[in-house]
């Protein structure tokens, strides 16, 4: 006998409990929401639905079946299967329960957005996902800028289907994770069109201080910075007592923005008077710091975060966070030696307390 699954949850449904769910990116995204974090309106596709589609269809022991007989040493052979098994996902149809809650949840994100075909990100979660102890980052696709209900039903297809790359299937191996115990859940969510995006980290990552909060961005998309395709701007600031102690403007060629056409983005050349002027007001950039700390303090661990400043919206309303997963490097190392156990409040008297003495 079956039992009445949820395939589709609210991000305001969604705290990190529901990791087997909704996977690593949209976990933390509903705990983020439901500690007053502001991120964009969306929800997540279950990774019921995935499981759903590999049996409505007969494909999964198919697909495990041809992952099994991979000889990991031989590129050529990986890349066959990798492909073979995506475009075996690509045949097959959303079943029809999915596609029809997923429908009605984006009309009723349209809604709240007053707009007839909202924009959205479309976003891979796996349940091993943006996890203290292992970071897949990156594995999996992220489609920007999607319209309309066929755009989304046929990113949704792609991001099942890219938990089958050949980057993510070495990876899982390389890291000891079973391929059918990593499950799949995709995200989707209203589109900041940003004036400015990047990157912040709450410990230094070249340094490991933890005092310090360092946060790189550029204009337009985030996805420049992500690359590398463009030098970012760089601020510095004391975690404690919100001052910015570096900033590097960075001369800023280019920026990644909406296509005029059909889904996705696309690099535009910026003008030569603003490639030099900052991507960040004073004013945002302690304004990040402060919700950077909180969503710090809430994990118990550093944070390496995506954020972006809608164009159309008042400070502090246009600050948005993107996603966060554990700082990967720091993070892995023992905690007494990196914070000491501490909170940024007790930093704080820590160093009110060194203040006095002086």
């Amino acid at each position: 006998m079956l039992i009445k699954m949820d395939y589709v949850l609210d991000y305001s449904e969604i705290n990190k409990s529901f990791l087997n769910r909704v996977g690593g990116k949209n976990a933390n995204l509903g705990e983020m929401i439901n500690k007053g974090i502001r991120i964009p309106p969306g929800f997540a596709v279950t990774t019921s639905s995935y499981l759903l589609f590999l049996n409505r269809t007969g494909i999964g022991k198919k697909i495990f079946k041809l992952l099994a007989g991979i000889d990991h040493s031989k590129n050529v052979m990986l890349d066959d299967i990798s492909a073979q098994v995506r475009e075996t996902i690509l045949a097959y149809s959303v079943p029809a329960e999915v596609e029809e809650e997923v429908l009605k949840r984006y009309e009723l994100l349209c809604e709240k957005c007053r707009e007839k075909q909202a924009p959205v990100a479309v976003r891979s979660s796996a349940t091993a996902e943006d996890l203290p102890t292992a970071s897949f980052a990156g594995q999996q696709d992220t489609y920007l800028w999607v319209r309309g209900k066929e755009e989304l039903m046929d990113a949704l297809r792609r991001c099942w289907a890219s938990l089958f790359t050949s980057r993510a299937i070495s990876y899982r191996v390389n890291n000891n994770f079973p391929h059918d115990k990593v499950l799949i859940s995709v995200g989707v969510q209203k589109m900041v069109n940003a004036r400015s995006a990047g990157v912040l980290f709450t410990i230094n990552p070249s340094t490991g201080d933890p005092s310090q909060v360092i946060i790189e961005g550029s204009w337009g998309l985030g996805e420049a910075v992500v690359s590398g395709n463009v030098n970012p701007d760089y601020f510095m600031v004391d975690k404690i007592l919100k001052e910015i102690n570096c900033r590097k403007i960075a001369c800023k060629t280019i920026e990644c923005l909406p296509c005029n056409e059909g889904q996705g983005v696309e690099e535009i050349n910026i003008d030569p008077e603003r490639q030099i002027l900052p991507c960040l007001e004073d004013k945002e950039i302690i304004e990040l710091v402060t919700i950077a700390t909180l969503i710090e303090d809430h994990y118990g661990y550093p944070q390496d975060i995506e954020w972006a400043i809608e164009k159309e919206l008042p400070f502090p309303e246009n600050i948005f966070i993107l996603q966060n997963r554990p700082e990967t490097v720091w993070s892995q190392r023992k905690r007494e030696n990196l914070l000491e156990m501490k909170s940024s409040r007790d930093l704080l008297l820590e160093r009110a307390t060194k203040i006095i003495k002086l």
